[in-house]
């Protein structure tokens, strides 16, 4: 228990190292502390944009969902969030590039300057508030989870203690000390995952032997549509649209399109997505998978999102164990501190200020007690979990999906109008509380699938029936947004397409490794994706290279 508590406590306190020598760097100005004054180069931008995607959700709720569905929920995870990183691409360098030139620094800023209307700009940071909260609250619950398991802490003042040195880092380190944490907890993540799946197949003869010996007590976690038949087609397309769709908006991850040094670093970082979505998310599926052999049924009063922990505890020596929920404690952290941080300053500059009198003055303390409000309101959802991180991530996700048309909008439609985008988001949000009741029908697939195409098409009736806001900028110039040719939709279409491999389905045949061949097939997909996005991000940067120069020349 000592070599588990010092291992914990000298994590912590590293962490808290960190973020007080990157606040000897800091410039002191709102700029720098949100965002690092737009200065993360490309590797760090990477590093820190994965890491704050990778949450509680990707090692607990991953490997959670590998014990209760088996392999079949890595491609839907793996490729469906690898594909997602084009919209670094279509939103992130266009968004990257209006930032830098207007000094914008929250998703909601973008929203007002684009449309104008101080309504939408409330609304739209209502919506990333509200739909945040139940994936903010995930963090801590998989922090008591670990603490509770590792060090015999109760369960909810685990919670406590992880949220509270998070927020001290945060507060003292800013962005720039949230993305060199997130440089250093997602290694540590990757190394220890790995050690962690070698480990706990150790006793079953290796992860080849154990996934034999799974695939002959449970042969439905080797194929598709999963255990219990829950990845239907109609499921399986709702996920994949729902990452791409949702991912982009996640405030956290919309606020590291302005932090960007360069439009190079989001082309790095889009190229080197999918990898680590395809090596990263199979390691804790795995882990779930092979955690069937161990525990055929869980304990009384054990969800599945507690396999890691029971795994560890019963086939990994204390210091390893002990090295590994550190790790998970550094994606969760890596989320939750991201995820204040970014609320803190939409707190600050899209409702204090526009809404008080003082204007710019606003102290960035106030910002800072509302993130502790946040964080003490994330406790509260977490004393009593409402479900697995699988449902509360899904429904969460959903809800800010519901943006996804307006911001595109925005970006790319002339025509479009606040109103067209207020309408369009509460009739969505309207809709999601609806199938959270399950008042409507599935049709067979998510919810997010019948959502969106709901709000898109309020969204052009609307604008094409109202007129633009006088105080709005209107979409963005030619100039500055990325040109998606007919051969780059026509290739990404085709990528999506084989992301759905219906003939696939129910096949159960072993592959490498003892993995269902058509895991090896997905992970062969994410390499091509990165590939595909690597040669789009070097000829878009050789085309803007050459507009530039034959500008120039004009001049």
């Amino acid at each position: 228990m000592l070599t588990r508590g010092l291992i914990v406590v000298g994590y912590l306190a590293l962490l808290l190292g960190i973020g007080f020598l990157a606040r000897r760097r800091a410039r002191g100005t709102a700029g720098d502390y949100f965002i690092a004054s737009r200065s993360l180069p490309p590797l760090v931008l990477f590093l820190t944009m994965a890491a704050t995607n990778f949450s509680a959700f990707t090692v607990f709720g991953f490997s959670g969902a590998g014990w209760r569905i088996g392999y079949a929920f890595y491609p839907i995870m793996a490729f469906g969030t690898g594909f997602m990183a084009l919209s670094f691409y279509l939103i992130g360098i266009p968004v990257w590039k209006i930032g830098k030139e207007r000094g914008l620094v929250t998703p909601p800023e973008f929203i007002f300057d684009r449309f104008g209307s101080t309504t939408l700009r409330l609304l739209f940071f209502s919506v990333l508030t509200v739909f945040t909260l139940p994936y903010l609250a995930m963090q801590p619950m998989a922090a008591g989870y670990a603490l509770e398991g590792l060090l015999g802490i109760p369960y909810l003042a685990g919670a406590a203690l992880i949220t509270a040195v998070m927020l001290l880092y945060t507060f003292f380190g800013g962005m720039r000390g949230v993305a060199w944490t997130d440089v250093f907890q997602g290694g540590a993540l990757i190394i220890l995952l790995f050690v962690a799946l070698g480990m706990i197949a150790a006793p079953f003869g290796g992860i080849a032997a154990a996934n034999r010996a799974a695939a002959s007590q449970v042969p439905e976690l080797f194929s598709r549509p999963g255990m219990g038949g829950v990845l239907s087609p109609g499921i399986w397309l709702g996920y994949m649209l729902l990452w791409l769709l949702c991912d982009p908006m996640f405030p956290q991850l919309f606020q590291r399109f302005y932090a960007a040094r360069s439009k190079r670093a989001l082309g790095l970082t889009m190229s080197l997505y999918p990898l680590i979505t395809g090596v990263l998310f199979l390691l804790p599926v795995a882990i779930g998978v092979i955690g069937r052999l161990a525990f055929p049924s869980l304990p009384a009063n054990t969800t599945s999102d507690k396999i890691l922990p029971l795994l560890l505890g019963r086939y990994v020596p204390p210091a390893v164990e002990a090295l590994v929920l550190t790790a998970a404690l550094a994606a969760l952290m890596s989320t939750l501190d991201s995820q204040l941080l970014t609320l803190s300053s939409m707190f600050t500059r899209d409702l204090v200020e526009p809404l008080s009198r003082q204007g710019t003055h606003t102290s960035p303390w106030v910002g800072k007690l509302f993130v502790v409000g946040l964080a003490v309101v994330g406790l509260a959802i977490a004393v009593r979990p409402p479900a697995t991180f699988l449902t509360i991530a899904t429904e969460t996700f959903t809800g800010l999906a519901v943006l996804f048309p307006t911001v595109i909008a925005g970006l790319y439609w002339r025509k479009a109008t606040a109103k067209g985008a207020i309408a369009s988001i509460t009739v969505g949000e309207g809709l999601v509380v609806a199938y959270h009741f399950h008042t409507l029908p599935s049709l067979g697939t998510l919810p997010v699938i019948p959502v969106v195409v709901a709000t898109s098409f309020v969204l052009m009736a609307v604008s094409l029936g109202t007129r633009p806001h006088a105080r709005g900028r209107g979409p963005v110039s030619e100039s500055k947004r990325p040109r998606l040719k007919w051969k780059w939709i026509a290739i990404f279409g085709a990528m999506f397409i084989l992301g759905n491999d219906l003939w696939n389905w129910e096949d159960g045949r072993l592959g490498p490794l003892g993995f269902p061949w058509w895991v090896w097939y997905f992970l062969g997909l994410c390499v091509i994706l990165a590939v595909l996005f690597w040669i789009l991000a070097v000829r878009s940067g050789v085309e803007a290279e050459t507009s530039e120069h034959g500008n120039d020349a004009k001049r």
